[in-house]
């Protein structure tokens, strides 16, 4: 028996289990058991002609496997395999020093004429970092010229942006265009409980500079896009992705690479973390890793699916750490590694990258050389696409809800969420149904029955519909805007989550 380790975001379809035994001579063969015991692993693993998606990763131990001749690699008992889905990112050893940065090279006008230069207070505050035989005096001048750009002042953006700051990083960019929501303060730590309402830019922009008067703050208050992507990153030195989607993610890897530009990664779910630096002049790029992301809503975001909220912040610190040696150009960067944290288990792991000769950005035969559509890249292609809108019809609101039930009709409505969210807020007279059990537990209801569905926000209860549809079921509506649409509209004391 092998053992194979499930991440988080597979484990509802896995018996709940984060380690799996099966039988098997092979990585294949260890594989096809476990689906047998676990099938409904198989959807999420393998497309419908049997082949591993490309936003799937196979390792046994810290070799790739995801090939088919990977897929015949022998397999003992001793062995673990590894699968490392895609979480919303050269062949042989990585360089154990990198080509050192020599900032400044962007283009961002500067008021300071000798940024060389340090006062008695800056000699004083970075005094821990000039007796590092490492930094010293010449490193910290580095760390001063440098120019740091980071995606996000969410989660992973929080911790990164004010370790570099304390750092001394002379100049930090930040893009973000959302507002400080109560839920975001449960882990991004730069913002505060009276920062509520505000642009998280203003807030981050104030929280650094308590932390160091002498950083520049650069802030994009827009949404990253294709068309205003390369004019942003060119002016920094190295970027540091603490997106939260897809799309995002994908644009930030392709203008990295299409200007040469160190992509320092990071990504978070839950209790699971991953950290890597692309950097396509010296090893593989977020591509090489996950090739195609995967389909809309098969990964949960953090909102869906929750995350630690230390988590980020020891993410975060990983990637601040990544920049501050690339700048420095001492140490061994994560370039060609995949770091594999887990918080429950207080386990990092290390996974081998390769560079991909295919690879349509970074390989021998390019076929990305600019900019693409990343909400349609991400969204539609081929036969995976995004969860379909349920038609108007099958839509029912809060309000006529409450005025049905108030009128006593004898309704069968299904809470998709899972039982710790019910737990915190319920609608009352409502049946719980995880999402992942709506198709299994289906002959527990009538088919000609009226069933209306919600969860969260609708989009759960819309993929319930589709499954029940496919059941037979033929009278069935989705609530709009679900739980929080009740609690806005219908009832407050409903706490919202």
């Amino acid at each position: 028996m092998a053992k194979v380790l499930i991440p988080t975001a597979l484990q509802s379809y896995a018996g709940g289990q984060d380690e799996l035994e099966a039988d098997g001579a092979t990585v294949g063969e260890v594989l096809a058991n476990l689906m047998l015991i676990h099938p409904m692993l198989e959807k999420h693993l393998y497309s419908d002609n049997g082949e591993l998606r490309h936003f799937v990763n196979v390792y046994k131990g810290s070799e790739d496997t995801r090939s088919l001749e990977g897929m015949a690699t022998p397999i003992t008992s001793d062995d673990e395999i590894s699968i490392v889905p895609s979480i919303a990112g050269g062949v042989g050893a990585p360089p154990k020093k990198p080509t050192p940065l020599h900032p400044p090279i962007g283009v961002i006008d500067d008021d300071r004429s000798d940024r060389s230069e340090f006062s008695n207070e800056e000699i004083m505050r970075y005094s821990r970092h000039l007796i590092l035989p490492e930094v010293n005096l010449e490193g910290q001048k580095k760390l001063k010229a440098a120019k740091v750009l980071c995606i996000g002042a969410g989660g992973l953006g929080s911790p990164l942006a004010l370790y570099l700051a304390a750092a001394g990083v002379g100049t930090i960019g930040i893009v973000d265009f959302d507002t400080v929501d109560y839920s975001n303060l449960q882990r991004q730590i730069i913002h505060g409980t009276k920062d509520v309402g505000r642009l998280k830019m203003e807030s981050a922009r104030e929280s650094i500079a308590d932390i160091n008067p002498y950083v520049k703050v650069i802030g994009f208050e827009e949404m990253l896009t294709s068309d205003n992507a390369l004019d942003i990153i060119r002016q920094f030195d190295i970027v540091i992705d603490g997106t939260d989607n897809f799309p995002t993610r994908y644009l930030v890897n392709d203008a990295c690479v299409l200007l040469g530009k160190p992509n320092v990664y990071g990504s978070i779910f839950r209790f699971e973390g991953q950290a890597s630096v692309f950097w396509a002049e010296h090893g593989p790029c977020y591509r090489c890793l996950y090739p195609e992301p995967p389909p809309p809503g098969l990964v949960p975001s953090c909102a869906e699916g929750g995350v630690l909220g230390v988590l980020p912040g020891i993410v975060g610190c990983l990637q601040a750490n990544e920049a501050i040696k690339l700048i420095l150009g001492v140490g061994n960067p994560l370039i060609g590694r995949l770091l594999l944290f887990n918080a429950l288990k207080m386990q990092f792991r290390e996974l081998r990258l390769q560079k991909d000769p295919d690879c349509p950005i970074c390989g021998t035969h390019k076929t990305i050389t600019e900019l693409i559509d990343y909400e349609q890249f991400c969204g539609i292609r081929g036969e995976e696409t995004a969860t379909v809108p349920v038609e108007e019809s099958q839509e029912i609101s809060v309000t006529e809800l409450k005025k049905r039930m108030d009128a006593g009709e004898k309704l069968t409505v299904i809470d998709v969420r899972e039982p710790h969210e019910y737990a915190i807020a319920r609608i009352p007279g409502t049946i719980l149904v995880p999402l992942g059990q709506v198709e299994e537990r289906s002959h527990e209801f009538e088919k000609g029955s009226e069933i209306i569905l919600h969860c969260k926000s609708g989009k759960r209860s819309s993929d319930a519909l589709r499954t029940l549809q496919s059941k037979g079921f033929t009278k069935l509506k989705n609530l709009t805007g679900g739980i929080l649409a009740w609690s806005d509209e219908i009832d407050p004391t409903v706490p919202k989550y």
